[in-house]
Formats: structure tokens, sequence, C-alpha cells
């Protein structure tokens, strides 16, 4: 009887030691050992999160596999500087350094052990490194050097023991370690609040990090009914790539106006104000699909990375995770295994019930921006409810009714406010149980409280939202509303800024004007507010909410009978506005705006009834 032939493949090896281990054992061995325990959680969080798997571990060593190259070394830097940072922290003699070898070999597979040159490879690697660092075997470096924006160095061809040619090997620079420390130090929520259009692009001037703008990927399909697929694509991965707190994303909004146009990207980047562009294409035929994309330095006019898979549209949302990843290793290849951890999202189980979910957002993004039914609307909703009856759990789903609801409210054509009021929590609450990372859901959910007027709530939410997705300009949005309709103006223009950073070609741009023209109100300056509202309609000369604005703009600074004309405009809209009380309900309620935009109405003319 033959034996079974041993199975082989082709595996990324990582291989750590620390540095004295005996030495520090023959000192204080439970000291030592305490000590291993805690950088131990450290090293095997790291590689857990970068999807590595440890299959040998003795003592003070650790044997582990990963199928990408990509992701052993963004562990091995992880957990190399998180040990630094820990040893700064603690006295000299708890302190640990590790040695760390890096190979990409064929090994052979036995159980859920590896064995075989690849693995010894490795093993020789971490003997040669320097205390804290890391060493790499030639074809490792060939795989990672055009994929990480990280400093190699040759250290020549070395001998190693039972391996029958020499091996070029490579470092990582310890210097280089200190650097990515630095970098690391900076990734705060707050940072990422910070900063303007010059500075999200700017990294050596500023130190800031510099910003990405993924552009709407191209249909190679053929067939234009296909759009609504690769757009969704597009827009799955900005959402991936601004759940990073790293680096800036800008809006998909912003980011689309470039749909269809032959771009330079030198110019589209100084337009957004970035650093790094994205392009790509997807062709869906049948149950296939193949997707490209690439990275570029626009400043330099420098392709930092391109890949291409051919996959069963059953893998699209590990591509589509898989494209992401590599993006912003390439962007900060310092991004901690708590940052990828936070960005692990549910995904659709049923995926005809994705498709109807990309139809729906597309329907959504064609929608209508003035009063009134908007057929497209109605459409999404009905894709949307599709797409939730295929699958209850699709968090994404209810996320995106419970956006649906609010677009309702705000066209004035539900009877019902309070009923699509509560609606828009029920799916938010919802969206929230199925995948409590979902920004969109806690988003909803201080939308319904902004527009219950219980602006506490709805600012505790937007705070969520932003920490969720710190690229999310609409949550910036929210959050400066709900500070403005409690009189708090001047903090809130930070965050409106911000807003406009991170999306300064939205189609709807009019809507993020609307803020500004609050806070000049709040601040008695009528003349710039009042500039501000013509801007807005000449956007959108239909829309019935803003031309009550502009009458009351009109009457704090006495226009007269331009004043009484826009005026009668406005009601000849909103024929039911009788009293006060008509119009704060449908404001915002218990917004201390009401009473000034009211009062303005009545310089206008208006005699509201008792």
């Amino acid at each position: 009887m033959n034996e079974s032939k041993p199975r082989r493949k082709l595996a990324a090896i990582l291989a750590a030691d620390v540095v004295d281990f005996s030495m520090l054992m023959g000192e204080n061995e439970d000291r030592t050992l305490k000590n291993l325990k805690a950088c131990r959680t450290l090293t095997d969080d790291c590689i857990s999160a970068n999807h590595g798997r440890i299959f040998g571990s003795a003592g003070d060593s650790i044997i582990a596999e990963f199928a990408s190259p990509v992701d052993a070394v963004i562990a091995a830097t992880e957990f190399q500087r998180s040990l630094r940072q820990r040893n700064e922290g603690v006295p000299e003699e708890d302190q640990m350094l590790l040695r760390v070898g890096l190979n990409l070999g064929d090994v052979i597979v036995e159980g859920d052990n590896l064995y075989g040159d690849g693995v010894n490879v490795a093993a020789r690697l971490e003997a040669l490194a320097e205390p804290g660092g890391i060493s790499l075997s030639g074809k490792f470096h060939e795989e990672v050097c055009r994929k990480l924006d990280m400093s190699f160095v040759s250290t020549g061809e070395k001998e190693m023991k039972n391996i029958r040619t020499p091996v070029p090997t490579y470092k990582i620079e310890i210097s280089e370690l200190s650097k990515l420390d630095s970098a690391a130090s900076s990734t705060t929520l707050s940072n990422s609040m910070e900063g303007g259009k010059e500075s999200l692009g700017k990294e050596s001037t500023d130190g800031k990090p510099p910003a990405i703008a993924v552009l709407p990927f191209t249909n190679m399909s053929g067939d234009p009914e296909q759009d609504y697929f690769v757009d969704g694509i597009t827009e799955d991965i900005i959402t991936n790539l601004s759940s990073w707190r790293t680096f800036p994303v800008i809006s998909r909004n912003s980011s689309f106006t470039y749909k269809g146009k032959s771009v330079n990207v030198k110019d589209v980047a100084e337009e957004l104000g970035v650093r790094y562009i994205v392009e790509g294409s997807v062709r869906k035929g049948g149950n296939r699909i193949r997707i490209t994309a690439q990275l570029i330095n626009a400043e330099q006019d420098h392709h930092l990375w391109s890949e291409k898979w051919d996959k069963s549209l059953e893998d699209i949302f590990d591509v589509q995770d898989e494209v992401s990843t590599l993006i912003a290793a390439q962007v900060s290849p310092t991004l901690g295994s708590h940052e990828r951890e936070r960005i692990e999202r549910s995904k659709p189980t049923n995926f005809n019930a994705w498709e109807y979910y990309l139809k729906s957002l597309h329907m959504f993004n064609e929608r209508s921006t003035t009063d009134g039914e908007d057929i497209n609307l109605g459409k999404a909703r009905e894709l949307c409810e599709k797409a939730i009856e295929l699958d209850t759990s699709f968090s994404h789903g209810h996320a995106m009714l419970a956006k649906i609801c609010r677009s309702e409210l705000l066209q004035f054509t539900k009877e019902d406010s309070e009923k699509t009021l509560n609606e828009i929590l029920e799916h938010s609450k919802k969206a929230t149980e199925l995948d409590p990372q979902n920004p969109v859901a806690a988003l909803m959910t201080a939308t319904h409280y902004f527009f219950k007027g219980n602006f506490s709530q709805a600012r505790k939410f937007s705070e969520k939202a932003v920490e969720l997705n710190p690229s999310y300009p609409e949550a910036y949005m929210r959050l400066a509303q709900a500070m403005i309709h409690t009189g708090d103006y001047k903090n809130s223009e930070e965050l409106v800024r911000k807003s406009l950073e991170l999306d300064p070609l939205d189609p709807q741009l009019w809507d993020r004007k609307v803020p500004h023209f609050f806070i000049y109100m709040g601040l008695e300056d009528y003349q710039n507010a009042y500039e501000l509202v013509e801007e807005i309609l000449e956007d959108i000369p239909n829309a019935g909410m803003y031309r009550g604005f502009r009458a009351s703009v009109m009457g704090y600074l006495d226009k007269g009978d331009e004043a009484k004309a826009a005026l009668d405009d406005y009601l000849k809209l909103r024929p039911n506005l009788k009293t006060k009380d008509d119009y704060k309900k449908i404001f915002v309620p218990n917004s201390s705006l009401a009473d000034i935009l009211i009062e303005g109405l009545v310089k206008a003319g208006w005699e509201p009834e008792s």
C-alpha cells in the first residue's frame, strides 16, 4: 500500500525569540515568566489580529504562519513597536526584547504543524536579527518591498545550517521602527478631527497623516445596468478605509463627482487636498468577478501598488476587505491590532440581499433634493425592504432604511412625522444590535434624537458615529448641529469645517452651508446669513424650508416689501403654518434657533395666530 505524499503549501513564516532569555531566567525566574506572559499577550494579539496562526511555541519562542507576507510584516512591526512602548514604561529589569525572522517558503503540512526549509530559514533569520529588530529573507522582501512604505536594508547573502544555498537577507532598520513609534502616537481621535484641506495631505510639513481619495471604479462589463454593482463596491471600499483612524478619507459624494470623467490624478489630488488616489475597475460576468485596484502617490505621480483579483462572486466581501487592508498598509504601515479588530464588520449572509441593497443605495444617491414626492426615493425604499426581507440580519439594510426614512421626513411627504421618526429609531436600533460597529446606525440614532429635540442624545450618538468612522462628514455635521441648536455657535464652527474638508465637492454642498447660516443667525450676523441663504437657494430654488430662512433674515435686515414678498412666497408652500407652535413642529423641537427664526418672520410681516 502506497503512503500518500505529504501536503505542501507556500506560507509566510514568522519566528520570534526573547533576547537573553536564559540569562533572565537565571536572574529571576518568577519575574521573567511574568514579563514573558505580558509580552506574549502583545505578540499573540498582533499575530491573531493580522490573520496569523501560532503553530509552535516553546518557552520564549514563537513560530507562526500567515497566508500573506504583508500581514506577517505588519504583525511583526506592530508587536515590536508595542514592546518598545512597553519597555519605556517599566523598570529596566522588566524590559524584554525580541528578535524576529520572516521567510516566505515551501512548507510541509502535518496536522496543525508545519515543517521544512520554509520554517528553518525563518528560525535562522531570527537568530540574525538585532535585538528588537526584524530580519527578512530575499523572497519575503521581494513580496513586500513594493507594497509597504518601509525602508529595507540588504544584509547580504548568509550561509545557514542545513540550507543548501546562501540566503539573501534584509532587515528593517531599528530607526525605522522608532519612526513607526512616533507615527503611531499621533493616531488619536482628537488628531483625526484636526487639520484643513492643505494639512490633510502634507505630512512632511505638519506631522498630520496624509489623506486618500477613492475614485469611482470603472465598469468594465459593457453593461450600464451593472453600474450600481460597481459603484457599490467602490463605496464599500471607501467605508472600509474610513474606519481607520490613521488617515482621513474623502467622502463618496466628492469622489463620485469624477465618475465617467478622464482625470489627471495630480489635479484631482489638488482639488480634494489628498496625497493618495485609488483607482480601479470591476468586470462582472456570470458568477465571476475581476477587480483591479491601484494606489497612486499623486504628489510624485508614482504607482505604489497594484493588484488583480479573479474570484467567485461569493468571495466579493473578502476581496473588498483585502483591497482595503492592502491600501491601508501602504498609506499607514503602523496600523495597530486594535484598529483591525475595530473595523471587523458584519457581512450579509445572503448575496441577493446585498445586491438589492446596492440597488437601493444607487436609487438613494439619485434622489431629488427638493420638496415633494420623489420616485427614486420610493424605489430605494422598495429595494431596501426587499434586501431586509431576504436577510433579516443585514445591519446595513436596516441602517439604509433609517436613512431613507430621514429623507422622507425632510421632504414633508409623510403626514405622520412622529411615525417616521420612530421608524428611524426602530431601524437604527436594529442595525446597531446586528452590528455595534455600524457608524450609519449610530448617526441615524443621533438623527432621531435631533429631530425629537433631545440634543444631548443627538450629540452622544453623533460622537459615537465619529468614533466608528473618523472620516464621516455627515457625523461631524450632525454633531455640529446638535451644538448649534443649544446655542453653542462658536465651538461648532470647527466641526462644520471638518465636514467640509472631508467632502469638499459634495453636489449637495448647499446642505453643509445651512449650519453656517444658523451660526450667523445666532451671532446676529444677518448680512452674512442673508448672503449665504441666497447662495443656497441658487442651488435649490424650490426648497421651501430655505425660502422661509430667507424671509426670516430679510425681516431682520428691514428689507420691507422684499421681506414681505419672500414671506408670502414661503407661506404659499406652508399654508397650514398658522401659529408659532406650527413652525416649531416643522423645525426642530427645543431649538434655541426657532424663536430667532420666528422673530425674523414676524419682522417680515407674519402675523401668527395666538
